[in-house]
């Protein structure tokens, strides 16, 4: 193996802008913040999620994105808007948001992801139970 994930990983976080939790916390009510979730449903079911987030699965990022898309979703095409993307250990986050940046769109993410959320005060919501 040429390169491995780890190695991926500290390179896209070399060349993007990463948020700490405390700051994000924050910014939650900031209106001009959209909070972008890409862990698996079941992880959200799971652990909970930031209010407000939006949900966005990994596999489906860069088509969401792109505007020329037929997949494109119009939450991401304000652009005065910031981005700030998160998985659970900023892992995913930190390559997802160097490959929008190839892309052309702007984002962070959240560095430490959603494991530390809740420890350093951070609101967490949980899906409603379906009977």
């Amino acid at each position: 193996m040429k390169t491995t994930a780890a190695q991926m990983v500290a390179n896209a976080r070399g060349r993007i802008e990463e948020i700490e939790t405390k700051d994000l916390i924050e910014m939650v009510n900031d209106p001009d913040v959209v909070i972008v979730d890409i862990r698996d449903i079941r992880e959200r079911q799971r652990s909970g999620y930031i209010p407000g987030s939006f949900h966005a699965p990994r596999g489906m990022i860069e088509f969401w994105v792109d505007p020329d898309s037929p997949y494109h979703k119009d939450i991401f095409a304000q652009e005065e808007k910031k981005y700030v993307f998160h998985c659970a250990s900023g892992w995913r986050s930190a390559l997802t948001v160097a490959t929008l940046k190839d892309m052309g769109f702007e984002a962070a993410h959240l560095k430490e992801g959603f494991s530390t959320w809740a420890d350093k005060g951070g609101p967490v919501e949980f899906p409603e139970k379906k009977d």
